[in-house]
């Protein structure tokens, strides 16, 4: 294969595929004026139908006529052979063969035409049903195609909030990592503070109670201990003891 028709097999692959793209793009629409089509169609047939009906009755009507005209002409030879008049018999019998074959063509066309009128009307009937059940499935896919679509907008926006969300929790993160950066560095500055003025020390010597000049509960009752001096306390007498006069033996009463 030469070099040109490659070109135009991938010119003509890529119109194909096109062609396609925006078919399968308009599939509904197409669908929907291809149901119109049908219908228009089906309209026609419909017309075409009645009027078959009409002809196939019109020629109905015609061969009554012939027939029953055909009837009456055979009194009229009856009565012509009564009367011994065998020519005008004859042609009056002429006659009523004419309108007999007359009638019985039409009667042919009647029938054929009636069999043309059932298959048509079988053709229709079919083809609304066809029309029906593929306007049936065009609603579904109509609306298999809306929920779809609806679909995709919901798993859309789904995604949209998961990024929204997984954005949220890394700047929670950051911002999380950046107050614990801060603590830290809070607390170095303090201890070096504290190592500067020697308030590290002083807490320790604090708690282990030899600061200098921290004085304390126990220390303050120690040096009042020694500093009291040593008092005797009498215990009280009640007033009840002075009022007994003591007996004359010693003893009380």
């Amino acid at each position: 294969m030469s070099i040109w028709s490659k070109i135009s097999a991938l010119l003509r692959g890529t119109a194909h595929e096109g062609a396609q793209t925006l078919v399968d793009a308009n599939a509904l629409k197409i669908l929907d004026q291809e149901i119109r089509d049908a219908d228009t169609a089906q309209g026609k047939a419909r017309d075409e139908m009645a009027a078959l009906v009409a002809r196939r009755r019109m020629l109905e009507n015609e061969s009554k006529q012939l027939a029953e005209q055909a009837r009456k002409y055979e009194s009229s030879a009856r009565a012509a052979l009564a009367k011994g008049d065998e020519a005008l018999a004859r042609e009056v019998a002429t006659r009523i063969a004419d309108l007999e074959r007359d009638s019985a063509q039409k009667a042919t066309q009647t029938g054929e035409l009636r069999t043309a009128e059932d298959r048509l009307r079988q053709i229709v009937a079919q083809t609304d049903t066809k029309i029906e059940a593929l306007r049936r499935e065009i609603e579904v896919v109509k609306v298999n195609e809306s929920v779809q679509r609806a679909q995709s907008a919901v798993v859309s926006r789904a995604g949209a909030t998961g990024s929204t969300l997984g954005s949220a929790a890394d700047s929670l993160k950051r911002i999380k990592e950046r107050q614990a950066v801060r603590e830290e560095q809070f607390r170095a500055h303090g201890e070096l503070e504290d190592r500067r003025t020697g308030a590290d020390l002083d807490a320790k010597l604090q708690a282990a109670g030899i600061l200098p000049g921290h004085v304390g509960a126990d220390d303050v009752l120690a040096r009042l201990q020694a500093t009291a001096p040593s008092l005797q306390l009498e215990a009280p007498r009640l007033q009840i003891e002075d009022k007994v006069p003591a007996r004359r033996d010693g003893s009380e009463s």
